[in-house]
C-alpha cells in the first residue's frame, strides 16, 4: 500500500510539492485548498503528466479533508504570500488563522501523521501547528534550514565554479534575515571556505543568503519563491517516509538545547520515520551563540504577538 501525503494549499508552493512528490513516486497526494476547483484542476493536470513522466501515483484535489484521512505526512503551505516591501512578520496574524484552521482539520483526519510546516513566518507557524495539533514535538517540524542551506550552497558553488554537490553548508536560526549561515562549518569537499574565499566575499554570500527570499520577491513582484521551497519540503518528507535518517537543518522545538527553551528554531536534526529523531547540539563559538540567540529572540517576539492577540 502506497504512502499518502496531504499538501495543504494549492498555490505555487503546494502544487509544486505535489508535482515533485509525484515525480519521485514518493506517495499518493491529496492537494487541499479552500478555493473551489483549484486543487481539483491542478491535481488532474499533475495526474495527466504521469504517462509522460512515467509515474504511477494518485493525485486527488479537494476542498475538504475527507480524502486526506490516514495521511502519513501533512505539508502545510497554505497562507498569504509575501509582496514587495512586506516582511515575513507582516504575514503573521493572517497566516496564523490559516495554519490554525488547516492544522485542526488535517490532524482530525490523520492523527498519526508528521507535520511539515512551510507557511511563513515559518518558525512561528511551526509553533502554531505544534500548539494546535497537540502532537509530540518530534512530529512537528518546520522547513527552513534545508531551503536556506540550499541557497547558501548555490551561491558558494556559483562563486567558486564548482558542483553544488561538493558544497556542504550549515545554516541555523530563524527563517528570516537573522538566520545564521555558519561559515566556519561550511566547506567544499572538506576544504574550509575560509581557504577558498576572502572574508569580504564570504560576508557578501552570507548576506545574500539571509536575504535570499526577499531577492526573489523583488524580482517576481507578485509572489515569493516556490520551486526551491517545495524541493526542500519534499526532501524532508522523503527522509521521513523512507526512514532515510538524513541530517538536515530544520525548525525544531527546543527545550534547553543551545540555551533556547520553548521555541521552534532552525538546528541540525535527524529526520526519520518518527519525525525528528535527534537534535544535534554543535559546539558554537560565543559569537555564533550570540547570533543564534538573537535569531531566537526574533522568533520569540512573533510568538508573543500571537499569544497576545489570540
Amino acid at each position: 500500500m502506497r504512502k499518502k501525503i496531504t499538501v495543504i494549499g494549492g498555490g505555487n508552493v503546494g502544487a509544486t510539492c505535489a508535482l515533485r512528490i509525484a515525480d519521485k513516486e514518493l506517495a499518493d497526494v491529496v492537494l487541499v485548498d479552500v478555493v473551489e476547483g483549484v486543487p481539483q484542476g491542478k491535481a488532474l493536470d499533475i495526474q495527466q503528466s504521469g504517462p509522460v513522466q512515467g509515474y504511477d501515483v494518485t493525485i486527488t484535489g479537494s476542498n475538504d479533508y475527507a480524502p486526506t484521512a490516514k495521511s502519513d505526512v501533512i505539508i502545510i503551505t497554505a497562507g498569504f504570500p509575501r509582496k514587495p516591501g512586506m516582511s515575513r512578520d507582516d504575514l503573521l496574524l493572517a497566516n496564523y488563522e490559516v495554519v490554525k484552521t488547516a492544522t485542526e482539520q488535517a490532524v482530525a483526519a490523520s492523527p498519526d501523521a508528521i507535520i511539515i510546516v512551510v507557511t511563513n513566518p515559518l518558525d512561528a507557524m511551526a509553533q502554531a501547528a505544534y500548539t494546535v495539533s497537540k502532537f509530540p514535538k518530534n512530529r512537528v517540524v518546520g522547513m527552513a534550514g534545508v531551503l536556506d542551506t540550499a541557497r547558501f550552497r548555490t551561491f558558494i558553488a556559483k562563486e567558486l565554479d564548482v558542483s553544488v554537490e561538493n558544497v556542504t553548508a550549515v545554516v541555523m536560526g530563524g527563517h528570516g534575515d537573522t538566520m545564521v549561515p555558519l561559515v566556519r562549518l561550511s566547506n567544499v569537499s572538506g576544504i574550509p571556505l575560509t581557504e577558498l574565499l576572502s572574508e569580504e566575499k564570504l560576508k557578501e554570500l552570507v548576506e545574500r543568503t539571509q536575504n535570499g527570499g526577499a531577492e526573489i520577491v523583488k524580482y517576481l513582484k507578485t509572489g515569493s519563491a516556490y520551486y526551491a521551497p517545495a524541493a526542500a519540503a519534499v526532501e524532508m518528507a522523503e527522509s521521513i517516509l523512507k526512514d532515510k535518517k538524513k541530517v538536515l537543518p530544520c525548525a525544531a522545538y527546543l527545550e534547553g538545547e543551545y540555551g533556547i527553551n520553548g521555541l521552534f528554531v532552525g538546528v541540525p536534526v535527524k529526520l526519520g520515520a518518527n519525525g525528528i529523531e535527534k537534535i544535534y547540539e554543535l559546539k558554537l563559538s560565543e559569537e555564533e551563540t550570540a547570533m543564534l540567540h538573537k535569531s531566537a529572540a526574533a522568533v520569540k517576539e512573533l510568538v508573543e504577538v500571537i499569544k497576545s492577540k489570540v
